[in-house]
């Protein structure tokens, strides 16, 4: 049964308000915590709302990382875009092995709908496209749920290519910082999806941006990605190469940006945040 969200947080920034939620989640069987960034209000009128750019993080993230790291919110001020960062898997459920290793279980969610009985409360794709949409629009009427945009971070990155591709109808846009754009032919993905969803290899190609950019290719505008040449996880783990010429067979356009010396860090996603705001903004018609 949904619970209304609690607010555990609040901080001043760029007019607006960094607040922080907890809830209790059908969807995932405990509590979760998410932000939400209120731009500060340009109107009046009680009745504005604000179009949502919801943001996935990477492996070992929560929904802090974002919100502290990536100053984000002075171009979301700007535009008037709220920004929403939910955590990155399921936690305290003591599932045996969870925490074992940084790259699966806690803080790996990995935006997919496990289906191996173990990990069955692993279930963060229906958390981020249903329940957590839902509970914005129940709670929160400054937001205006059904203008939303989706961008993330490497694990984040993939889950929001995969969102966005399979829920076109849901997402004005999308883009991504070194996004896991082919996790089936990568050791992070392999390792999950054995794990999450079992063996069968055409069940991994559901979450995984490469093989899906074939079937979901009626994508208004382009795909933004930037990616660090300097990434030390570019060669094995990333593979934005693989990406780019499925983008291209399919005739869908991709901005895939280099950019020579940044790596896979919150310094690199800092610096070009504001172009991913705008690309947003521009989409939502929040400019």
């Amino acid at each position: 049964m949904e619970t209304a969200p609690s607010e555990i947080s609040s901080s001043k920034m760029f007019g607006g308000y960094n607040k922080r939620y907890k809830h209790f989640s059908p969807t995932l069987g405990c509590s979760m915590t998410f932000h939400v960034y209120f731009p500060p209000s340009s109107s009046s009128s009680s009745s504005a709302k604000f179009p949502v750019l919801y943001w996935l993080s990477g492996l070992t993230c929560t929904d802090e990382n974002f919100i502290a790291k990536s100053g984000a919110q002075r171009a979301a001020s700007a535009h008037g875009l709220a920004l929403v960062a939910p955590d990155t898997s399921p936690r305290g459920l003591n599932v045996e092995g969870e925490a074992d290793s940084w790259d699966f279980g806690v803080g790996a969610g990995f935006y997919l709908n496990a289906t191996q009985e173990k990990w069955k409360n692993w279930r963060m794709y229906d958390y981020v496209v249903k329940e957590l949409p839902k509970l914005l629009s129940d709670h929160f009427p400054q937001l205006e749920t059904s203008n939303a945009s989706i961008s993330g971070h490497s694990m984040g990155g993939h889950g929001a290519l995969t969102i966005y591709l399979k829920n076109l109808d849901k997402y004005k846009s999308v883009s991504a910082f070194a996004p896991i754009v082919n996790p089936i032919n990568c050791p992070w993905g392999q390792k999950a999806f054995t794990n999450y969803l079992g063996d069968n290899k055409s069940d991994w190609e559901e979450y995984d941006a490469t093989c899906l950019i074939k079937k979901f290719n009626a994508v208004p505008g382009h795909i933004l990605i930037d990616q660090g040449e300097d990434d030390k996880f570019l060669k094995d783990q990333l593979l934005p190469g693989k990406f780019e010429e499925a983008c291209k067979n399919a005739n869908v356009q991709l901005k895939l940006r280099l950019q020579a010396g940044y790596d896979h860090s919150y310094f690199f996603i800092s610096t070009f945040i504001e172009d991913h705001i705008q690309h947003h903004a521009k989409a939502l018609s929040a400019l």
